[in-house]
């Protein structure tokens, strides 16, 4: 059954003015542990779609339901408090608070959904350990590599057992070595925890390790392959 379903979505800026189809039309639906990738030359609208899928931004035309609810008759607050219980986002900027530290950094958002101290505690060193950036808890963003940091992103982004992970180009500022870890690692918790996980990437070495790979050109599905399907 699919936890994630977007019906004839669409989403146009500036549409009174000089309109931009962004997103022209998408039907497409995910199951629960999936691990995909949206793909596509920059400009294609797959980090506009993801944007739809997340709550970040509302569709122009059509729905899109997540556990058959429809995200865009939500209220901003209602969208909020339901981003933050199920969707993690991770994104290219890595987006960590620098006034924190690695740990702090995951521990926010449990925080914030006022978990006990002792599942704090436990929860924030198995994704540490698992992203293997246990040893740089104490650490600020700043001393960290580009691939440390994203590490500690998808921590974050994992904190809260959120049944979505949606990637925005997560391994574009990472070179071979950082990337290949980071998908490992995702992967590896995509299989362990049954964490729904979406990238948008124009990134071959994504493309590689995705179970499904959907093709987007000027905001439209021009393929959908489920590999060994």
């Amino acid at each position: 059954m699919a936890v994630i379903e977007s019906i004839d979505v669409h989403k146009t800026y500036n549409p009174e003015t000089i309109p931009v189809r962004a997103v022209d039309g998408i039907s497409v639906s995910f199951d629960a542990g999936e691990f995909t990738a949206i793909v596509g030359p920059s400009g294609c609208g797959k980090t506009t779609f993801l944007n739809l899928i997340g709550g970040l931004e509302k569709p122009t035309q059509g729905k899109v339901l997540i556990d058959e609810k429809d995200i865009s008759k939500l209220s901003i607050r209602e969208m909020t408090d339901y981003r933050l219980h199920n969707i993690g986002f991770v994104f290219q900027a890595y987006n960590l608070i620098p006034v924190m530290s690695a740990y702090e950094n995951v521990a926010f958002i449990m925080q914030l959904l006022k978990f006990t101290k002792k599942d704090i505690a436990e929860r924030v060193e198995y994704l540490l350990r698992t992203m293997s950036v246990w040893d740089k808890r104490d650490e600020r963003p700043n001393t960290l590599s580009g691939g440390q940091q994203q590490r500690v992103a998808v921590a974050r982004a994992l904190a809260s057992k959120p049944k979505f992970i949606l990637a925005d180009e997560p391994t574009a500022n990472l070179d071979s070595k950082s990337t290949g870890t980071l998908l490992d690692l995702m992967h590896h918790i995509n299989e362990t925890e049954n964490t729904t996980i979406i990238f948008s990437t124009h990134d071959d070495r994504v493309m590689e390790r995705a179970r499904r790979l959907i093709q987007l050109d000027d905001g439209k599905i021009v393929k959908d392959e489920h590999k060994g399907a």
